[in-house]
């Protein structure tokens, strides 16, 4: 995925718009980090307005889709507009040729119109979530994940689930490293687990009556992932009931405590993968799975790809697979 298109039409939101192009289109190759070529693809040869307050002259008109690895769909502004006929032709033609196609917040309205979401679960932000599926019956719409996909089509929910997308998609296809390393010069996180239940409107909790032990609770997780950490042990330790301690813990993260605990457990898995040269089964034992046929279930669910795979796609030189590797 070197060759990225961003689809500029009427309306599109700026921060959809900038979250592509900060992603994809600065030289970080000092870094690290491969170099992408960046396109802005538009069905007109002037200015686009965009919102809120900006204007957008694209670089390529719809063609410049047609050789893209990648096709990005902001958000617009009122993603119950009409969709231009051109503008969904141009996105079927790159689904159909095997791009990858990924829309941002209410650019989802735009893939679903051109009949990209048909028979896939999909979501947008929270706020639209209703009207996608009323509009489009034919699409499951799941309000509850950041970012969800089948590899080929993809979608995000409301603004900076956009970047946890787009990081996602460099993740798969360069490797846990290079995502963090864009990350960490957008001062963002390269993954955050939870979904957008945790952005709905909720009561501000009361000021604490001591400090908080969940950040020095997770901080100790981390340090010892290899432990075979319980409910029951993690709601003792915070001094909880289970209960509380469950309802605490999703407040803070936007995950269970056993769905992030796993979440950090490959993640740390890919780490391990791509920096260092220890046997499969070894890193298994590590990152808390046991068994490497544990780890390359949770792993490939994921990931996307087999432990073995993934050392040998994203492996530094002395992250190669050996003999012992199973």
């Amino acid at each position: 995925m070197r060759r990225v298109g961003v689809l500029v039409t009427e309306h599109v939101r700026v921060f959809d718009y900038a979250v592509a192009t900060e992603v994809w289109g600065l030289d970080r190759t000092h870094r690290g980090v491969p170099s992408f070529e960046l396109r802005t693809c538009g069905p007109q040869g002037s200015a686009v307005p965009m919102q809120p307050g900006a204007t957008c002259v694209p670089d390529h008109d719809l063609d410049g889709l047609d050789a893209c690895d990648l096709v990005v769909v902001p958000g617009v502004q009122n993603p119950a507009g009409p969709v231009r006929p051109d503008v969904s032709a141009a996105l079927r033609a790159a689904h159909a040729r095997g791009a990858t196609v990924a829309s941002l917040c209410s650019g989802a309205f735009l893939l679903a119109t051109a009949g990209l979401l048909d028979g896939r679960r999909a979501t947008a932000h929270w706020q639209d979530a209703d009207e996608l599926a009323r509009r489009h019956p034919g699409v499951t719409v799941d309000p509850n994940v950041l970012f969800i996909g089948d590899g080929a089509v993809w979608t995000s929910a409301g603004v900076a689930a956009g970047i946890d997308l787009c990081l996602h998609l460099v993740r798969r296809d360069h490797g846990a490293a290079v995502a963090a390393e864009i990350a960490r010069t957008m001062v963002t996180a390269p993954f955050r687990p939870g979904g957008q239940a945790q952005f709905l409107t909720r009561p501000v909790p009361a000021p604490g009556r001591g400090a908080d032990p969940l950040p020095e609770l997770r901080a100790r997780i981390l340090g010892d992932l290899a432990h075979p950490w319980t409910l029951g042990e993690l709601a003792g330790l915070a001094r909880m009931s289970e209960r509380t301690f469950s309802r605490r813990f999703v407040q803070a993260t936007g995950a269970t405590p056993l769905q992030w605990l796993l979440t950090q457990r490959v993640l740390a898995a890919q780490q391990l993968l791509e920096v260092s040269d220890l046997p499969i089964a070894a890193i298994a034992r590590r990152c808390g799975f046991g068994s490497p046929l544990t780890l390359r279930h949770h792993f490939t669910r994921h990931v996307g790809l087999p432990p073995r795979d993934y050392r040998q796609s994203f492996g530094t030189g002395v992250g190669r697979p050996r003999a012992a590797d199973s």
